[in-house]
C-alpha cells in the first residue's frame, strides 16, 4: 500500500486510469444510453483532457466497457453490461 507522507493515511496501489473512468462513469450514472455523457461531460467529472479520454473511452469501447452512442449528432458515452460488472468486480 501507498502512504501519503502529509497524512500517513495508506491509499493503497494507484487505480489505472481506464479502471478510474469505468468507476467514475458508474458512479454518476452513465449506465445506460439514456444516462450518456459527452466527452466534456465526462471530463468535468474526471478531470482528464479530451485526447485523454478519447484514447481511453476506444480502448474501453474495443474491449466491450464502453458504448458510444451518437444523440441528436452528438457523441456520447455509457457502460455497458460488462462494464458495469467489471467495476462491481473490485469490489468482490
Amino acid at each position: 500500500m501507498r502512504e501519503d507522507p502529509s497524512s500517513g493515511y495508506s491509499s493503497g496501489p494507484e487505480m489505472p486510469d481506464e479502471m478510474r473512468l469505468l468507476c467514475m462513469l458508474h458512479n454518476i450514472g452513465a449506465t445506460e444510453s439514456g444516462k450518456s455523457l459527452t466527452i466534456q461531460q465526462i471530463s468535468e467529472w474526471t478531470r482528464m483532457d479530451t485526447p485523454t479520454l478519447q484514447f481511453h473511452l476506444q480502448k474501453l469501447s474495443e474491449l466491450g466497457y464502453v458504448q458510444f452512442i451518437q444523440a441528436e449528432g452528438i457523441d456520447k458515452y455509457h457502460l455497458t453490461l460488462d462494464g458495469i460488472r467489471k467495476v462491481l468486480s473490485i469490489y468482490s
